[in-house]
């Protein structure tokens, strides 16, 4: 087995074997649980003649709950990716672990490659399994599926996996700690300029736009996330948005567009940069 797959398996193994994974599992057992129960109460809310809402508006009002739910997902999801790599090379320079497995014929960049993809392994694997069963939850609760299911669960995990990739380039250089929190704000400020710059689409200012044109470009986490909106957004919630004019853009919960080809194209640019980073980043490093 090359030794990159071998380093995989290994950093999957070790990864496993912490409570984290469990504790990520329990809390998603329980948000599915609760979520099913909420959305199911949306089907039995009356208007003020005392009837039922009809289909088209539980639908609507099911749609932007979840983008709330599927928020805190990709919330957690990022979390996660920052605290697990943020250590990830780090820790093992630290306690001599990597001396070993270093003096044997292994590269350096066999090393990054390898607990990268152990770790987008375990990424993956999250996001499809808490994204199918939230999906299932919503769809027995109330009866609606997103317009695009599928293209949902990877903006999700492609999200993930730009943290994971900039929390493991931090641990080549920084402490396990430094590198999560440093991660994990740079998610934030990244979701913070989108905002900013979705204010200033709906604004007409161009100024305020590139900043968030600027954000997506150094951390595309806020665009896949908008991604993932639009993947959830019913027809008739877009024609209303459409309709709205720029002002509708300044939603930080909605997305009148889907993310464009050359946005997309960069974001697998951006992930070949930053692996490259990271190899070049341990390479130089003095162990």
């Amino acid at each position: 087995m090359p030794p990159v797959l071998v380093i995989a398996r290994l950093t999957v193994q070790e990864t496993s074997r912490r409570r984290l994974i469990l504790a990520l599992v329990i809390l998603t057992l329980i948000v599915v649980g609760f979520s099913a129960w909420g959305f199911h109460k949306i089907t039995t809310v009356t208007n003020s003649a005392g009837v039922v809402l009809p289909p088209v508006q539980v639908a609507l009002i099911t749609s932007q709950l979840l983008i709330v739910v599927t928020f805190m997902y990709s919330g957690v999801l990022a979390l996660s990716a920052a605290v697990v790599a943020g250590p990830l090379i780090s820790s093992e320079v630290e306690s001599g672990l990597l001396l070993s497995i270093l003096a044997r014929p292994v590269r350096r960049s066999e090393v990054v490659i390898g607990k990268w993809l152990g770790l987008a392994v375990l990424i993956a694997m999250y996001a499809a399994g808490s994204a199918f069963l939230e999906l299932a939850a919503v769809d027995w609760a109330t009866g609606y599926v997103p317009p695009h299911p599928d293209q949902l669960i990877l903006y999700v995990g492609a999200e993930g996996l730009v943290l994971l990739s900039l929390g493991l380039a931090l641990s080549t250089r920084l402490s396990g700690i430094t590198g999560g929190v440093i991660a994990l704000v740079a998610w934030l400020m990244g979701w913070i300029a989108g905002v900013v710059g979705d204010v200033g689409t709906g604004l007409q200012n161009q100024a305020v736009e590139n900043v968030g044109v600027i954000s997506h470009l150094l951390l595309p986490t806020d665009g896949l996330w908008r991604g993932a909106i639009y993947a959830m957004e019913p027809d008739a919630f877009l024609a209303t948005m459409r309709a709205a004019g720029t002002v509708a853009r300044a939603n930080p919960f909605a997305a009148v567009d889907p993310p464009p080809v050359s946005f997309l194209a960069w974001v697998v640019l951006w992930f070949a940069l930053m692996l490259a980073l990271s190899i070049w980043s341990f390479r130089t490093r003095e162990i």
